[in-house]
């Protein structure tokens, strides 16, 4: 049997396509389950005298920061292993 690099580089690329969605699924996952949490806290402990609203507020900016930190970490952590940056 002879070795064929194309179908070989080709199955690399299939690992790899299927880590990344794997790891893409989970990730999303794991999003949903901060989000019900922190929506919970939230609810828990912050709802006061403005009600629904302030509440939302205050989840928005904490979903947010931690948006823009995992953002930027991922960004620089892109740049260390010599990928491009995109952001």
């Amino acid at each position: 049997m002879e070795w064929d690099k194309k179908s070989f580089i080709r199955g690399k690329d299939f690992v790899a396509t299927m880590a990344s969605l794997a790891s893409a699924g989970f990730g999303v996952m794991a999003a949903l389950a901060w989000n019900e949490a922190i929506k919970a806290f939230v609810t828990e402990y912050i709802r006061g005298p403005g009600g629904k609203i302030t509440s939302l507020f205050v989840y928005a900016i904490i979903v947010t920061t931690i948006a823009v930190l995992v953002v930027n970490s991922l960004a620089k952590i892109t740049e260390r292993l010599g990928g491009e940056k995109k952001l």
